[in-house]
């Protein structure tokens, strides 16, 4: 958000630009610091932190978009002159050009190490190898290539090959994802509003993965389901579509701003549901005291898994938060398995990449609820787990995911 409103202004070819600086700098960013660090003298101070940035974001040219080398470095230091601190222009252009100099050796010295390798924090590392031990690498890999733009078909109202077409006559590539009935996708990102179809509901902007939430709960006509944690609303839309909008859906979430985005996305989608601003674990606040058929449970989580849409994750999450969010997720877990009728099934979801959140949380709480079992999953890709299955980054071109679906003893 904050860069879009910064680049908001600017021609659209500079705005491009910027936008895809940012993201590289905040994709290598581990490694670029490392770079950094490794070639000052003395530490940069606190109060420096900005500096610290203009470097890694001078090297980000250099090493991941071949800026010619005067330019970086020039553009570079104009930037730290407008910042008007003491000694910072001086710095930029001592150290960029030192970088120039020392390109290959210091590019074989990112090569040492697997978090520097694929700029990643040390502990998520160590997290994504003990959930992926035999493609652990290429998950790492995945997390620092750009995402795709995957489209999801409201095939209730069009084919997807009907869609494709008409894409393709707007000049827009798509291709149909292999694994994902629904999903097609396209060959270079584009404004959604150069997408037709988008605004009558026709598409949406989805991951392939996430488009099998819908899927496997696989909502019937006449049901009354919940999607608990619904905000910003992709999955509520795309269980109305699954369902031709036959079902009895409550939206629930706890952010009543974000809660206006659920809103937006079904008015697009020209569906309805029951909206509801409240925390799924005081349910008595919100709740009729009727039992749902079916919950989607798509749960607060450490979002690794969407790690190439959001690479500021790998600087904002740290390896504290994992045990207090898996916490909340057995606590919202519980919760919502109160809700659900006996006979009835639970689809819980994470864009996790880590066992502590997925299989770990449902597994635990499983061997403490007797009325409950694990599922069949009717998905083609992913890997099985002790319970339930994981999508992992980078497949197919997929974020990673997890799903585990639960029904109810009845």
């Amino acid at each position: 958000m904050a860069l879009a409103d910064e680049t908001a202004d600017l021609p659209p070819r500079e705005a491009a630009w910027v936008r895809a600086l940012a993201f590289a700098t905040v994709r290598w960013y581990v490694q670029l610091e490392a770079m950094v660090e490794g070639m000052l003298d003395r530490p940069l101070k606190p109060r420096d932190a900005v500096i610290r940035v203009l470097l890694c974001q001078g090297l980000a040219e250099i090493f991941r978009f071949g800026t010619p080398d005067h330019a970086a470095v020039r553009e570079t230091a104009e930037l730290a002159r407008a910042i008007q601190r003491p000694g910072a222009v001086g710095l930029v252009n001592a150290l960029l050009r030192r970088a120039l100099r020392e390109r290959e050796l210091l590019g074989q010295a990112m090569q040492r190490t697997p978090a520097l390798r694929h700029a990643c924090p040390a502990w998520l590392v160590a997290g994504i190898r003990a959930s992926y031990p035999e493609r652990w690498e290429a998950v790492l890999e995945a997390s620092t290539r750009a995402a795709p733009m995957t489209l999801r078909v409201n095939t209730a109202r069009v084919s997807r090959a009907a869609m494709q077409e008409r894409l393709e006559r707007a000049g827009l590539a798509a291709q149909p994802h292999p694994l994902v009935p629904t999903a097609l996708t396209l060959a270079e990102p584009v404004d959604v509003d150069a997408i037709p179809g988008f605004a009558d509901g026709l598409l949406s902007v989805q991951d392939a993965a996430a488009q099998w939430a819908g899927l496997l709960l696989s909502p019937q006509p006449g049901e009354r389901i919940l999607d608990a944690c619904a905000a910003p609303g992709g999955k509520t839309g795309h269980l109305l579509e699954a369902s031709s909008g036959g079902i009895d859906l409550t939206a629930l979430d706890v952010d009543g701003a974000r809660m206006g985005r659920v809103r937006d996305n079904l008015r697009r989608l020209g569906y309805r549901a029951q909206l509801v601003i409240g925390d799924l674990a005081d349910p008595e606040d919100w709740w009729d005291g009727r039992p749902f058929d079916a919950i989607l449970l798509d749960v607060p989580c450490s979002a690794t898994g969407v790690i190439r849409r959001h690479p500021d994750i790998k600087l904002l999450r740290r390896a504290a938060d994992i045990p207090a969010l898996a916490a909340r997720q057995r606590e919202l877990l519980a919760q919502a398995w109160r809700l659900l009728r006996p006979g009835g099934r639970l689809l819980y979801v994470t864009c996790s990449l880590l066992a502590d959140e997925n299989e770990r949380v449902v597994g635990s709480w499983l061997a403490a609820t007797p009325d409950a079992k694990p599922l069949p999953l009717a998905f083609p890709g992913g890997d099985d787990r002790p319970v339930g299955r994981a999508v992992a980054l980078g497949a197919e071109d997929m974020d990673g995911f997890y799903f585990a679906l639960l029904g109810r003893a009845g």
